[in-house]
């Protein structure tokens, strides 16, 4: 079983902002060159879940356009986190103090109030071993955070307490990255 992750296409904001759980459109052009590039790439009937931000939405909604035989599902589990109060500033407002609150304890610190890691870990999971019982391809459109925390699913790593632990990688915007699934 092949699970495609699929980042949404660059959002309609400056680069450098916190953005998480904002619902932030996405660059149309981007959006659709995003669309075309996957709408090669994945196979037949294939299950889509898309998280209910805007700017995945959209993607999926492309996606959906150009490829009939697909329809999708959005779950609220793959949104990305939500940053509280630091929502829609840029990541060089943020007080260093709270940045260094956050790395302390990774796993619960709730950076901005709203949601830890540790939160985000178990809703991805929720959905990761949903797909991976299935048995069945399938394709999440969702955030660099998500994906960040599937990755560790992949690896069998369902707590991540420290910061240095927490992939620094991602696909870039409007990009994919392919995990084979064992159920």
């Amino acid at each position: 079983m092949m699970l495609w992750l699929v980042r949404h296409a660059q959002v309609l904001l400056p680069r450098g902002v916190c953005y998480g759980a904002s619902d932030v459109a996405s660059q149309a052009p981007a959006t659709l060159a995003a669309a075309q590039a996957l709408a090669a790439e994945l196979p037949a009937g294939l299950a889509l879940l898309s998280s209910p931000r805007k700017r995945c939405e959209q993607l999926a909604q492309a996606l959906v356009q150009l490829r009939p035989d697909l329809s999708y599902q959005t779950s609220a589990h793959l949104a990305e986190m939500d940053f509280g109060c630091w929502e829609g500033q840029p990541w060089s407002a943020i007080p260093k103090s709270a940045v260094d609150a956050w790395v302390t304890d990774f796993g619960s610190h709730r950076f901005g109030g709203r949601e830890s890691v540790t939160e985000v870990m178990q809703r991805v999971a929720l959905v990761f071993d949903a797909s991976r019982r299935q048995n069945q391809d399938a394709a999440w459109i969702t955030h660099a955070g998500v994906i960040r925390a599937a990755t560790l699913l992949h690896q069998g790593i369902r707590l991540v307490n420290r910061a240095e632990n927490w992939p620094k990688k991602a696909p870039a915007c409007g990009q994919w990255l392919k995990l084979k699934l064992s159920p």
